[in-house]
């Protein structure tokens, strides 16, 4: 038998090492850590206004935010290029200003702008790059970079040469060059055309599923449909909304159920105001806006027996559903 003091010290011992245990998990969970974050200009402009924002590793995350919202800011400051006035930001663990260059390290950024030595060959470019961190050399991750991303017949190449898509990709390889573990993507199909874009999409995907944690700024908001596991939304230097994408869809994607009628009408009946039916195309629709809430209170039913009871017939129907883009609008617009 252990003496009771023992039993006590021990049991505080394993009390203490799961809370350890359980903070680690949390801090592993979140490879990107934001808080209390703002950043005030020396012209007094205040960019960002008490940010607090988590990204979990191994996720696409989708910033949304009209020009001027503060995504640019927030960007800088995480990839230690802008100093913040107040507030930490953790890089997987390191603390962005205090520990620059672990936490730098660990961050690949690809920017909007094309910023290429229009001389210099492919190859050369994504060498010199991983030499920047203090990478030993490795050609055969540049190789594996390149091949990825179907620049390996462009390595000798002068950058001078390429397409705005293939320079896009070069910027995309120099920034994993060093094998970081996030990788920022500011507006990465800008001037892209269609299909480029989803070729890049896919090569998004590949990195996600390699390990690398991926956030994504866009002015396409189809594409952080398409693509993100999870969204934020910024405005005004606040961040007004962090949430599943499945999850945004379904409480904030509203539904419509369109019913092309039998024929015309005038004016919605008396009896069905309570329903909230618009009248389209000249009279000859119905449109009924709903959401699952009332699917499962039965509201489509209710609405087709009254629609029915009022002797109005339709030939044919169709649903669709609020788009990301509409979602977006309506919350800055609710915040204007």
């Amino acid at each position: 038998m252990l003496p009771h003091a023992e039993i006590w010290v021990r049991c505080c011992i394993n009390l203490a090492e799961t809370s350890f245990a359980s903070a680690n998990i949390g801090i592993m969970q979140n490879i990107i850590s934001v808080a209390n974050l703002s950043k005030v200009y020396a012209s007094g402009f205040e960019a960002l206004k008490d940010v607090n924002l988590d990204i979990r590793r191994g996720e696409i995350f989708a910033l949304l935010g009209p020009n001027g919202a503060g995504k640019t800011t927030l960007i800088s400051i995480i990839c230690g290029l802008v100093n913040p006035s107040t507030g930490r930001v953790l890089a997987d663990g390191h603390d962005v200003v205090t520990e620059y260059r672990a936490a730098r390290s660990r961050i690949g950024l690809v920017p909007q702008e094309l910023t290429t030595d229009a001389f210099e060959t492919v190859l050369a470019t994504v060498t010199f790059s991983r030499g920047l961190f203090g990478k030993p050399p490795n050609p055969a991750h540049i190789e594996k970079i390149l091949r990825e991303l179907s620049l390996w017949d462009k390595k000798d190449s002068r950058l001078r040469t390429l397409s705005g898509g293939m320079k896009r990709r070069v910027m995309i390889a120099k920034a994993l060059s060093h094998e970081p573990e996030i990788l920022f993507l500011d507006e990465p199909t800008a001037g892209v055309d269609v299909e480029l874009r989803r070729d890049m999409w896919e090569v998004v995907r590949q990195l996600r599923e390699s390990g690398v944690t991926i956030i994504l700024t866009t002015h396409y908001i189809e594409e952080a449909e398409e693509m993100a596991d999870r969204i934020g939304v910024i405005h005004r230097g606040r961040i007004i909304l962090v949430e599943e994408k499945a999850e945004l869809m379904r409480k904030l994607g509203k539904k419509q159920l369109t019913l092309q009628l039998l024929e015309p009408l005038a004016a919605i009946p008396d009896g069905l105001d309570a329903y909230g039916l618009q009248l389209g195309d000249e009279g000859n629709e119905l449109v009924y806006s709903y959401d699952d809430a009332d699917v499962e209170q039965k509201g489509i039913a209710d609405v087709l027996r009254a629609l029915g009871a009022a002797g109005i017939h339709f030939k044919d129907l169709q649903t669709s559903q609020r788009s990301l883009e509409e979602i977006f609008v309506s919350l800055v617009s609710e915040r204007s």
